[in-house]
């Protein structure tokens, strides 16, 4: 893909929500970490529109998205991926989830197990306690006296020290660097820490992750599973992707020799080339596959038609309109 790919907007019960949506083919939606956006997802998908329509948005809270004092939990944000995917026309679609994203993806799974075709889970959270102190840290009380101080432009400077210090809990220059810094200094924006802070303290306290899927994982076993990790990461450690491969039934561990916590981003082509395999041979699960007692009925034309304010379309300022989408 030459160009950039389309960014829209959309307004999801009164808050607007940035996303990429591009290619034709099956849908793969990818959800991003903790502090990560649509940005953190560029690379592949340029990689990835020339086989899939790949929808990539900026989780609420992040990016350019709102950032309203409202709902960051899991379940809150797997809703309002529904609530996207609604307008957008899409019944069914794989999800990518990294990190965070992947705790998304598998709540979506959990609530909506009709819509997930398959799931695709890249150094995910929620699958065991152990993390590091990175992100234990932000949930200590006062962390948000402290994040204004140490996010201050003039600190921000010195980078270098900086990096010498996330050096000593093993993250080593690279992706995994570039994007831990990325994240680092968008903290700058208050609005941004605000929702950093409540999405972090609703997955993590400052003993570890306070939440955990392992249990509910057999659950979704009809759904394909492809789990992705770095054997080097010092984030989420690989472990809790052995877990999980183990707790679901036909599921498939992939690990990225010399990765740290982004395994798609230190080898994008290798991830994109695995992705496509994956869909290619794993078909999706029939309906009746699906627990019926689980189901969830999808969104009426009135709830639809008010959370895009009645009008159901979307603008981005640099490309020709969407029919579906409503202009923010």
């Amino acid at each position: 893909m030459d160009q950039d790919p389309p960014i829209f907007t959309m307004s999801l019960h009164g808050d607007d929500v940035h996303y990429v949506k591009a290619g034709g083919g099956p849908v793969v939606v990818l959800i991003h970490g903790i502090l990560g956006s649509r940005r953190s997802w560029e690379q592949l998908v340029s990689l990835l529109v020339q086989d899939f329509t790949v929808i990539a948005p900026d989780l609420l809270g992040h990016g350019d998205s709102a950032k309203p004092r409202g709902d960051y939990s899991l379940g809150g944000h797997a809703g309002r991926l529904r609530d996207l995917l609604d307008v957008l026309g899409v019944q069914r679609a794989t999800l990518v989830g990294h990190s965070l994203g992947g705790g998304v993806a598998m709540q979506f799974a959990w609530l909506f197990p009709e819509r997930c075709e398959r799931l695709v889970l890249i150094s995910s959270g929620g699958l065991g306690r152990d993390v590091s102190p990175i992100l234990r840290a932000p949930t200590l009380p006062g962390a948000e006296w402290v994040l204004p101080l140490i996010s201050a432009p003039w600190l921000l400077r010195g980078g270098e020290k900086l990096a010498e210090q996330l050096a000593r809990f093993g993250l080593r220059p690279g992706p995994d660097l570039e994007e831990l810094w990325r994240g680092y200094v968008s903290l700058g924006d208050a609005g941004l820490r605000r929702a950093f802070l409540a999405t972090i303290r609703t997955v993590v306290d400052p003993g570890g992750q306070t939440v955990s899927a392992l249990e509910r994982l057999p659950a979704v076993a009809h759904i394909p599973t492809l789990l992705v990790w770095g054997d080097r990461d010092r984030l989420i450690p690989v472990s809790h992707g052995v877990a999980a491969q183990q707790a679901i039934a036909g599921s498939r561990l992939e690990v990225f020799e010399e990765a740290g916590h982004v395994p798609h981003l230190s080898d994008p082509s290798r991830f994109a080339a695995l992705l496509r395999e994956f869909v290619a041979t794993t078909p999706t699960p029939a309906t009746d596959q699906v627990d019926r007692r689980r189901r969830r009925p999808r969104a009426s034309r009135a709830v639809r038609r008010a959370a895009t304010g009645g009008r159901g379309a979307a603008t981005s300022g640099r490309v020709p309109h969407d029919p579906r989408p409503r202009p923010a």
